[in-house]
């Protein structure tokens, strides 16, 4: 409480005279959920969602007389946004929801109290309200008891609260992993026995719960109540299979564990917010999370006893990528988790043979703008309880890591490029744009990986050099011949449409 004081304390004095617009009108209006819980973790509030007895009509013209603009968030839902200066509030009617069967969508009946409107609310923790504008506390299903005690549960049974909303079984497993606590048993059961119930739900509100289970201070609690309780089975069946390849006979150790172990130490070597890695980092954490995905499709008991995985790391690139598809992430999301997946494993072998310098250059620029966080990821990826092992694997990255800064100091290396573009090169050979000029560029940013950078006169030698070769300029007229015969076909469509349109 002593915490929820000192928090409230900072509240804008907007959001009071908020409270007193409605008041005025007749209107019940309070603060609820995320803002109250979090001030009594003594977090200033900063998102201000408000439910009101008005509906939304009324909800509307009242945040008018009380600030610059509103907008209609979700009207269906009885949501209404406003904004005052820079302060964005978020109010909504009374309501109460339910899915009906095979439905993605609730149905929305606006209801006539706080209390019952905290009722139909996921948790405990957050069916806690502070009336505005005297801030009094609401608290219908001590809330604040289960928050201080670490306890999740439910206002009404847990089979109810799913029944209507089954997103709250992935909000259970979000919130023990955000705020550190422990489910109710009749939570842990409903979430077994109901899981199936989210196949109901959007894939973008599952992937929006997912995201934030992963970025919570605890994600690992998250995930492994989801797989305990058959949860994983619908929303992440490739963390779930991890736990079903065991090996009894312990020819290679856990997978699952060491994948939990793996997320735990990538999330320890993420940075502040002025390093290149500010945590939280969902791109990192998620790679962590799905390196290994790919080792029960490709485990091996080979003939000599020992166990194989052998390009697990493709394998689970491809399971990444078609798995965070199927939840809506965006391209760029993606396209960074499944690279880093599937480059987890180029630094194995650098300690037993000492790469060239053309290799470090090639495992930079493969990488990319990956690089931090592929260092981290590689890093974290050791969890052997060897410390000789872990000091030598240490000690090899740390070598590693020098020598990319050392050549860093001695050229561009984050933007490896030829020493010739595109239209020196045509200008040398003599070539219009074509997949020969590509050719060409390729054949000198193998040299430039190889042997450093050259310079544009020794880039010219070895260019000419290159061209001098028979088989080369085949195919490079081969490509122009496929350029020609491309713009002749161009051309000749142009002209039709121009001939078409002077006609018409």
């Amino acid at each position: 409480m002593a915490q929820a004081q000192q928090a409230f304390s900072h509240l804008p004095k907007e959001i009071l005279e908020l409270g007193e617009i409605f008041t005025e009108a007749g209107e019940e209006i309070s603060l609820v959920g995320g803002p109250v819980r979090d001030a009594f973790l003594g977090l200033t509030p900063h998102d201000f969602d408000c439910t009101t007895s008005a509906r939304p009509e009324k909800t509307e013209k009242l945040l008018a007389q009380w600030g610059n603009a509103t907008w209609d968030i979700g009207r269906e839902f009885g949501t209404i946004g406003g904004r005052r200066g820079k302060l964005v509030v978020e109010v909504t009617t009374y309501r109460t929801d339910s899915y009906e069967v095979g439905s993605r969508k609730p149905e929305v009946e606006y209801g006539d109290t706080l209390e019952g409107d905290l009722t139909r609310r996921d948790f405990t923790v957050n069916a806690m309200a502070m009336r505005l504008p005297q801030m009094a506390l609401v608290d219908p299903h001590d809330g604040l008891g289960d928050l201080a005690s670490g306890r999740l549960r439910t206002p009404v049974s847990a089979l109810q609260s799913f029944d209507d909303d089954p997103l709250r079984i992935m909000r259970a497993a979000r919130f023990s992993a955000q705020l550190g606590i422990d489910v109710d048993e009749d939570v842990m059961n409903a979430m077994e026995s109901m899981a199936g119930r989210l196949e109901i739900v959007s894939a973008e509100r599952i992937r929006a719960e997912l995201e934030r289970l992963v970025i919570s201070p605890w994600p690992r609690r998250g995930l492994e109540l989801m797989v305990h309780t058959g949860v994983a089975d619908i929303v992440l069946p490739e963390l779930s299979a991890l736990v079903s390849t065991v090996d009894e006979h312990h020819r290679h150790k856990d997978v699952y564990q060491h994948t939990l172990t793996v997320l735990d130490q990538a999330i320890d070597l993420e940075t502040d917010a002025d390093g290149p890695v500010p945590g939280p980092d969902f791109i990192l954490r998620f790679a962590a999370l799905m390196h290994d995905v790919g080792k029960p499709a490709t485990r091996r008991f080979e003939p000599n006893g020992t166990v194989s995985f052998h390009h697990h790391e493709l394998v689970g690139a491809k399971l990444t990528r078609k798995r965070m598809k199927a939840l809506r992430f965006d391209k760029a999301t993606i396209d960074a988790v499944s690279e880093l997946v599937a480059l987890h494993l180029r630094f194995h072998g650098y300690g037993e043979a000492k790469w060239t310098d053309s290799a470090v250059r090639r495992y930079v620029a493969d990488a990319g703008e990956l690089l931090e966080r592929l260092h981290r990821l590689t890093r974290a990826d050791c969890t052997t309880r060897n410390k000789r092992k872990a000091a030598y694997l240490s000690a090899a990255y740390d070598d590693l890591e020098e020598r990319i800064a050392a050549l860093r100091a001695q050229e561009e290396l984050d933007a490896i490029r030829p020493d010739l573009d595109g239209d020196q090169i045509m200008e040398i050979l003599g070539l219009r744009p074509s997949k020969a000029v590509k050719m060409a560029r390729d054949y000198l940013l193998d040299l430039r990986m190889e042997q450093g950078p050259l310079g544009e006169e020794a880039a010219r030698e070895a260019l000419l050099a290159w061209w001098a070769s028979d088989e080369v300029r085949e195919i490079a007229a081969e490509y122009q011949a496929q350029q020609e015969r491309w713009e002749a076909k161009a051309a000749e469509k142009k002209a039709r449409k121009r001939r078409s349109a002077s006609e018409n």
